[in-house]
């Protein structure tokens, strides 16, 4: 089992940045990948980004390309999402999420979820 938590998440305006981390604890964490995941109000599940076990190999979503970048630190069993110029449409909840493979992460089928944390952007 791997437990993940999300922290990091709050209020910011728009153009702002905040940093989520996710922490995780349980099995080797470095064996996993990990991505973020975000859900709005009313919409379903989005990928955000994705990154490997070993963190050289990261992808992300047309919509945040240059602005968000995703890395991890495996001494510390923990990933994080470097959100930069944040707009009203980045309001969501963020989701960290883990598994064996990449294409699972990548894919929204991992095995591991974390409870999430509320990122709002105010315009």
């Amino acid at each position: 089992q791997v437990q993940l938590v999300e922290s990091g998440g709050g209020l910011v305006q728009a153009g702002g940045s905040l940093r989520l981390s996710c922490a995780a604890s349980g099995r080797t964490f470095s064996n996993y990948a990990s991505g973020w995941f975000r859900q709005a109000p009313g919409k379903g599940r989005e990928f955000v980004a994705g990154i490997n076990w070993s963190g050289g190999s990261t992808y992300d979503t047309d919509s945040v390309k240059g602005r968000f970048a995703i890395s991890r630190d495996n001494a510390k069993n923990t990933v994080y999402l470097q959100m930069n110029s944040l707009k009203p449409e980045d309001t969501a909840v963020y989701y960290c999420a883990a598994d064996a493979k990449l294409q699972a992460v990548l894919a929204g089928r991992s095995d591991y979820w974390g409870q999430g944390t509320q990122v709002t952007v105010s315009s």
